[in-house]
């Protein structure tokens, strides 16, 4: 049985978040290898101490959240109207501009997560809460189905005591209810600077459809998500 299993997990381990274990055009592989910084970034390194990532966001509010894989969070988020951008990053380390290559070795602190710009008159920092727990598994530590370390962590990373306290108490509102088997491992703590993911990683899921890991991985999640809650979201 344990021979089993870890077959299993070696398979499964083949189509974690990572380009480079799963089918590439030779045009993805030649702009992995270089690592291009992303167009957001062109004048400054974007960070939640300088400019906004957009200008025209910057009258919205933001949240960031990690739980596991940001190609599926991003996309978790992308149709809930009210949101208007959600970029992927890296958030939780000390080494400034950190690289794809550097965080999903394990080696930094950073966590995989997204950044997400919403109208708070039409969507609540509350609902957003809701929305990451529901579309992921909180009470996994360091790891997220095939994606295993503490790039891969759930987080929730607060701007000001307003989500701080929200966080906390919708956290302990969850662990109370006998949702979950186990506690939840969800970190909340405070947001450090915000460093954008490569332009190859943003808008992933939909501009790869036929990668193994989206089918396999991603697109069960982001359906299951988006069954639950339809009526928050755009129509395709």
């Amino acid at each position: 049985m344990k021979t089993i299993y870890w077959n299993l997990f070696f398979v499964l381990a083949l189509f974690a978040c990572n380009p480079s274990n799963t089918q590439t055009t030779q045009a993805e592989e030649r702009i992995m290898s270089t690592e291009p910084k992303p167009v957001y970034s062109a004048s400054k390194t974007p960070s939640l101490e300088e400019a906004q990532l957009v200008e025209s966001l910057a009258d919205y509010e933001q949240a960031i959240f990690a739980s596991g894989c940001f190609w599926c969070t991003e996309e978790v988020y992308e149709r809930v109207v009210g949101v208007h951008a959600v970029y992927s990053g890296y958030i939780g380390g000390n080494d400034p501009n950190p690289t794809y290559r550097e965080v999903s070795s394990g080696i930094t602190d950073y966590a995989e997560a997204v950044i997400v710009y919403y109208d708070p008159e039409v969507i609540s920092y509350d609902l957003l809460l809701e929305f990451f727990y529901a579309s992921h598994d909180p009470t996994q530590i360091n790891r997220q189905g095939p994606d295993v370390g503490p790039q891969y962590r759930s987080g929730v990373f607060y701007l000001d005591d307003e989500q701080k306290n929200k966080a906390v108490a919708y956290q302990e509102k969850l662990n109370n209810s006998g949702k979950y088997s186990s506690k939840i491992a969800t970190e909340i703590t405070a947001a450090s600077t915000f460093y954008l993911a490569e332009e190859y990683h943003q808008n992933y899921y939909p501009a790869h459809p036929d990668n193994p890991y989206i089918q396999r991985v991603s697109r069960p999640k982001v359906e299951k998500f988006a069954k639950a809650y339809a009526q928050y979201l755009e129509k395709a």
